[in-house]
């Protein structure tokens, strides 16, 4: 019985590897066992980061529609509100592109939403 050996497997693994790990820092870059270790925890950073992505930008939006809110003198939990009385169905992406690019159309949403 023969043994099996795995040089063809391991070099396509080990280039795939330095292949992602290109531009990191040092051996970072050049060594397999160390673009390993980089390559997980930028991965597990791209991971986070994608759902921090997310948060933040809803975030933003809602101050974005906070401060448009007061500019037509409400607040944004009172327009959120109103909205949501009057049976609006815009998100909060949109409020904020609303807010920054059309303020009479955001206007016009305030004062629906406050009637």
């Amino acid at each position: 019985m023969a043994r099996v050996k795995s040089g063809k497997t391991n070099r396509a693994r080990h280039k795939k590897v330095l292949k992602r790990a290109k531009g990191y820092y040092s051996a970072g870059s050049r060594a397999y066992i160390h673009a390993v270790e980089k390559n997980d925890r930028g991965m597990a950073f791209a991971y986070r980061d994608r759902k921090a992505k997310k948060r933040n930008f809803r975030t933003l939006w809602n101050q974005r529609i906070n401060a448009a809110a007061r500019l037509n003198g409400t607040t944004y939990s009172r327009l959120i509100g109103g909205l949501i009385k009057a049976g609006v169905q815009v998100d909060r992406k949109i409020l904020a592109d609303l807010a920054i690019n059309d303020a009479a159309a955001f206007a016009s949403l305030c004062k629906h939403a406050l009637a």
